[in-house]
């Protein structure tokens, strides 16, 4: 019975090499439906990363709780249609689905028909991103590539570069600056 156990994790290990990073589905962490969408065009040479500059989580109920309040303060307070991002990644090493693939964000004026949205959940001016959370990001933007939603030689942006903001916090600006589809 131990021998069938290891074999399963083994293959589930594989398969999660084969098929990327896992995604909870917004339907898995309680996320409401969006209002309306719009389509997001397949190619797409830009992927911007900010953090939510919010409270940091570290378990998956803790970021359950952040991703709700952050969606019900997008629809709710600023009226838009979803939570911002395409994607938010956890201080437990999950990626959430925001938006999700091949739905326009509203994350970063003028840039949201030419790009997609990763955020971390916190404030990383003064939350340190961790090492899951590197991972788990590198393996969405592969993600991204393998399903054609960003060109293999997308440019990757921090939002300071796109807009007038602090984000994506200091520690994530200096960590993605060594990342090699990063452009100054």
């Amino acid at each position: 019975m131990a021998n069938k156990a290891l074999v399963l994790l083994a293959v589930l290990f594989c398969a999660q090499a084969v098929l990327g990073v896992t995604i909870i589905s917004k339907s898995e962490w309680g996320g409401r439906s969006a209002k309306s969408k719009s389509t997001l065009a397949s190619k797409l040479s830009y992927a911007v990363i900010h953090h939510t500059a919010g409270n940091y989580c570290s378990t998956k109920a803790a970021c359950i709780t952040q991703l709700k309040n952050i969606q019900a303060y997008h629809m709710d307070s600023l009226g838009w249609a979803d939570i911002g991002y395409n994607f938010l990644i956890g201080g437990d090493g999950n990626v959430y689905e925001g938006r999700g693939w091949n739905v326009m964000g509203a994350h970063a004026t003028n840039w949201n028909s030419k790009s997609i949205g990763i955020s971390f959940l916190g404030n990383y001016n003064t939350d340190k991103i961790t090492s899951a959370q590197i991972t788990a990001a590198k393996g969405l933007l592969s993600d991204a590539v393998s399903r054609g939603q960003i060109v293999s030689g997308y440019i990757l942006y921090g939002h300071r570069q796109v807009g007038s903001t602090e984000c994506p916090g200091t520690n994530i600006w200096n960590e993605i600056k060594t990342w090699s589809n990063w452009k100054a």
